[in-house]
C-alpha cells in the first residue's frame, strides 16, 4: 500500500470515530450547562485535567511507547502489551494510596471534608481513565485500528446513555456526571482488551530488552508530555485559585468550540503518526512531509476563520444561562488549536526519530511562556487573560520546533505565505472579540464581514492544496466508478 493510501485510509477510519463522538458528545454541551451549575463543571474539568498529567507522568508514557514500538515490532506486541499494563497498573496504585491518604487527612481534620468524596471518585476515574488511553494507543501502535475505533464509539454511546441517565433521570449531578466517565472507560477498555485477544497476547514470552527500551523512550518523553500539559492544562489551575470555580466552569465551557477544530486535528495526528514512523527514513521524506504539512496548516487555518464567521450564533446554541460569555474567549482558543497541532505535527516527526528531547525543550519553553503570561494576564483581564496566554504560549513552542525540526528534515513550505496567514488569523481573532463585544448592529455587520473575507482570502492563497485535495477524490470516486 503507498504512503498516501496508507494515510488516507487511516484517516477515513479515525473519521468515522472521531465525527461519531464529537457530534455526539457535542449534543450534549446544552446538557451539562443546563444541569451542572459553574462551580460543579469547573470541579470536573479540573479532574479531567489532571488526568491528562497524571496519566502519562505515573505510568511513564506507557502508551506513547506501545505507539510507538507496536508499529516498528509487530512481533513482539504481546510482550509491549504486558509492559505498558504493568505500568498502568503500578500507576493507579500510586494513585489510591495518594488520595486515600488525601481523603483520609480531610475526614479526620475536618478541612476540606466536602472534598473528600472527589477523592475516593478520582481514584475509580483515573484507573478507568488509565487503562482506556493506554488501550486505544495499544490498538493504534497494533494496527488495529477498527477495535480502536469501536472502542472510542463504546465510550462515546456509553457516555451518551449514562449521562442522560445520571443526571436527567436520577438527578446526581456531578456524582452522576463522574460516574458516567468512569463507566464509559471500564467498559470500552474490556470490550477493546477482548476484541484484540488480550488474554492470549499477555501469555506470550516477554523481551526484556524491549521492555526496557520502551521503559527508556517513556521516559526520555517525561519533559515533553509534562510540558505539553501544563500548555494545555495550567491555566485552568491558574484560574481556579485567582478567580474561582465558576470562572474556570466558563473557561471550561469556552473549550468546546475549539474542540470542533480539534476534530480534524486529532485525525489527522493520529493518522499521521503512524505514517511518520514508517515514512522518517524515506529519501524524500522532506518533501512529502511539506507537502503534507501545508495542507494541515491550509485546512485548520481555513477552519478557523469558518468558526469565528459563526462564533457568536453557535455559542448562543451551546452555551446555555450564565455560560454565553464564555464565548469571547474561544478566539484566541481556536487560535492556539492551530499553533498546537502545527506543533504536534513536527512533534510525530522528532518522536518517530526517537528525539523527545528537542520535543522537550521546545514544549517546555511554551510551558515556561505560559505561566509567567497567565499570572499578567489574568490579573488583568481575568480568565479572557488566560486565553491569551494560552495563545501565545503554543506559538513560541511552534516556533521552537519548527526551528528543531530541522536537523531530522528539511520542509518544503511557503513560509513567506504561511507567516502572512497567521498573521491573518491573528487580527481576525482580535476583530471577533473586539467589535463582537460593542453594542450595535453595525459593529455585528463589520465583525461578521471581516470573518467571511479572512475565510475567503485564506482559501485563495491555498488554493492548491484544496484543488490538489479535490483532485485526488474526483479521481478515486472515477477509479471506483
Amino acid at each position: 500500500m503507498s504512503r498516501s493510501r496508507y494515510l488516507l485510509k487511516n484517516m477515513s477510519l479515525f473519521t468515522i470515530s472521531n465525527m461519531a463522538s464529537k457530534i455526539l458528545v457535542f449534543l450534549l454541551v446544552p446538557l451539562y450547562t443546563n444541569v451542572l451549575s459553574e462551580a460543579d463543571y469547573g470541579v470536573a474539568d479540573v479532574m479531567q485535567t489532571t488526568l491528562l498529567l497524571l496519566v502519562p507522568l505515573l505510568s511513564l508514557n506507557a502508551g506513547e511507547a506501545a505507539l510507538r514500538y507496536g508499529i516498528e515490532c509487530a512481533d513482539k506486541r504481546g510482550s509491549i502489551l504486558k509492559s505498558g499494563m504493568r505500568h498502568v497498573l503500578r500507576s493507579a496504585a500510586i494513585v489510591a494510596v495518594a488520595c486515600l491518604g488525601a481523603a483520609a487527612w480531610m475526614l479526620l481534620t475536618g478541612s476540606g471534608r466536602e472534598y473528600a468524596g472527589y477523592f475516593l471518585i478520582f481514584i475509580l476515574l483515573y484507573a478507568a481513565n488509565a487503562v482506556y488511553e493506554f488501550m486505544l494507543l495499544y490498538t493504534q501502535g497494533s494496527e488495529k485500528v477498527e477495535i480502536m475505533i469501536s472502542g472510542s464509539i463504546c465510550c462515546t454511546f456509553i457516555t451518551v446513555i449514562s449521562n442522560i441517565l445520571m443526571l436527567l433521570v436520577f438527578r446526581l449531578g456531578l456524582y452522576g456526571y463522574l460516574f458516567s466517565q468512569i463507566a464509559a472507560y471500564l467498559i470500552s477498555f474490556v470490550l477493546m482488551f477482548r476484541l484484540i485477544g488480550g488474554a492470549g497476547l499477555t501469555g506470550s514470552k516477554e523481551d526484556r530488552e524491549l521492555q526496557s527500551e520502551m521503559t527508556g523512550y517513556g521516559r526520555g518523553m517525561l519533559l515533553y508530555s509534562t510540558a505539553s500539559w501544563a500548555n494545555n492544562a495550567i491555566d485552568r489551575y491558574f484560574i481556579l485559585f485567582m478567580l474561582g470555580a465558576a470562572q474556570n466552569g466558563l473557561y471550561g465551557v469556552a473549550y468546546k468550540i475549539p474542540a470542533i477544530l480539534m476534530v480534524f486535528q486529532r485525525i489527522f495526528a493520529q493518522s499521521f503518526q503512524m505514517s511518520a514512523t514508517k515514512e522518517y527514513r524515506e529519501e524524500d521524506a522532506g518533501k512529502f512531509f511539506g507537502e503534507l504539512y501545508e495542507l494541515y496548516n491550509a485546512v485548520m487555518l481555513t477552519g478557523c476563520a469558518v468558526i469565528l464567521l459563526v462564533l457568536k450564533p453557535l455559542a448562543a446554541f451551546m452555551f446555555r444561562k450564565g455560560f454565553y460569555g464564555a464565548w469571547v474567549m474561544v478566539p484566541p482558543l481556536l487560535i492556539s488549536v492551530i499553533f498546537g497541532a502545527l506543533e504536534g505535527y513536527l512533534g510525530s516527526i522528532c518522536l518517530a526519530h526517537k528525539d523527545g528531547k528537542s520535543m522537550g525543550i521546545a514544549t517546555g519553553a511554551g510551558a515556561i511562556v505560559n505561566i509567567i503570561l497567565n499570572l499578567i494576564a489574568i490579573s488583568l483581564f481575568g480568565a479572557t487573560g488566560a486565553a491569551l496566554a494560552t495563545m501565545v504560549s503554543y506559538f513560541t513552542m511552534f516556533a521552537i520546533a519548527r526551528y528543531l525540526t530541522g536537523k531530522h528534515v528539511r520542509l518544503e513550505v511557503n513560509i513567506m505565505r504561511n507567516a502572512c496567514s497567521y498573521l491573518l488569523i491573528l487580527l481576525a481573532g482580535g476583530l471577533t472579540m473586539y467589535l463582537g463585544s460593542l453594542e450595535g448592529g453595525r459593529y455585528g455587520v463589520m465583525m461578521y464581514t471581516a470573518d467571511a473575507v479572512t475565510a475567503a482570502v485564506l482559501v485563495i492563497l491555498y488554493r492548491r492544496q484544496f484543488a490538489a485535495v479535490a483532485g485526488r477524490l474526483t479521481a478515486g470516486r472515477r477509479a471506483r466508478g
